[in-house]
């Protein structure tokens, strides 16, 4: 067993054990073990209970972004004192007082990719249990070679194998061999849809959740190539996953879509749009707070625009008038 196998040991262990314990409940409920459906609807509570075993991680990850954003404005201003110094005192000078602003403020620019990092192994042994389970291997915990080969027979629907992919029917079509049309059909919505959803995602923190400062900066150039190149990377690459595989990356991209909605709703980044939005509405309901402890409120009346006269014609007016009345 090599060093990576050993690291995903308990990872795999512990999705195994989500994966069967939702079979199993799905089953007890009445669903039959074997079709594909129940198999599916285990794939996405096992998304769901890790999703949901994330958010501490994510909820630290936001507030560690936004303390480097707080302390950014001090940090350009070291750059700019030592811009154009390149001799080593400079640099050393440079690197001693960048980490001082750090350990004053506790911020880390590593902590903020950390719990990003942290997940990456979870969702790698994710993928790797469901593929190997798709094709009738058995796991290392309690997906037996019985439940492994039932989840790598399971058709969805009875009509679409979970363990095919649109891949794998495009060559058989291209080689004249017979081909299931049915996998290609639900395999191209799923790639819609997760193309979609991690469009909307990105889109949502370009367009709402940045700062001007950051709209400024080259990394907002960098945010909106990755706002076209990340649909087109799930494109492409979908099509060659299973069918189970992409129910698994689909219920994590709608997961992922409505956990940034809310985040940007009500912890949204200062200074963005989205902070203006929910200052607003906080303003409006009187729970608006500012820094000398006074409550802000919004007279939504008088902030009313008032309503505008159509303009009407000379004959159109004189019929409005009423009998009598003098024009």
């Amino acid at each position: 067993m090599d060093l990576i196998s050993i690291v995903l040991w308990p990872l795999k262990w512990a999705v195994e054990l989500l994966l069967v314990g939702w079979h199993w409940l799905l089953s007890t409920a009445g669903l039959d073990p074997a079709a594909g459906l129940t198999w599916v609807l285990s794939i996405v509570g096992l998304v769901l209970v890790v999703r949901a075993a994330l958010i501490p991680i994510f909820v630290k990850q936001i507030k560690n972004q936004r303390r480097m954003l707080e302390v950014a404005p001090q940090l350009k201003k070291i750059q700019e004192k030592y811009k154009g110094k390149k001799d080593q005192f400079s640099r050393e000078a440079m690197s001693r007082e960048t980490m001082e602003l750090y350990k004053k403020t506790g911020t880390n620019p590593l902590s903020s990719c950390l719990p990003l990092l942290l997940q990456m192994p979870i969702f790698f042994a994710l993928f790797s249990v469901l593929n190997d389970a798709q094709h009738g291997k058995s796991g290392v915990g309690p997906l037996n070679e019985t439940l492994a080969k039932q989840f790598g027979d399971a058709s969805l629907f009875g009509v679409a194998p979970l363990h095919s992919s649109f891949a794998s029917q495009w060559t058989l079509m291209i080689a004249g061999q017979p081909f299931d049309a049915a996998v290609m059909v639900i395999a191209a919505i799923m790639v819609v849809l997760m193309t979609a959803s991690q469009f909307i995602t990105q889109l949502q923190i370009v367009s709402k959740n940045m700062s001007p400062e950051t709209k400024a900066s080259p990394m907002f150039k960098q945010q909106r190539i990755m706002l076209y190149l990340l649909p087109l990377v799930f494109a492409f690459s979908g099509v060659a996953f299973p069918l189970g595989v992409m129910f698994y990356w689909l219920t994590s991209n709608v997961w992922t879509m409505a956990q940034q909605f809310l985040v940007i709703r009500n912890m949204p980044t200062p200074g963005s749009e989205a902070a203006k939005a929910r200052e607003e509405r906080l303003a409006r309901k009187g729970k608006l707070i500012a820094t000398d402890g006074t409550v802000i409120v919004v007279d939504e009346e008088a902030a009313k625009p008032s309503q505008r006269q159509q303009p009407i014609s000379k004959n159109r007016a004189k019929k409005q008038a009423k009998p009598g009345e003098k024009k």
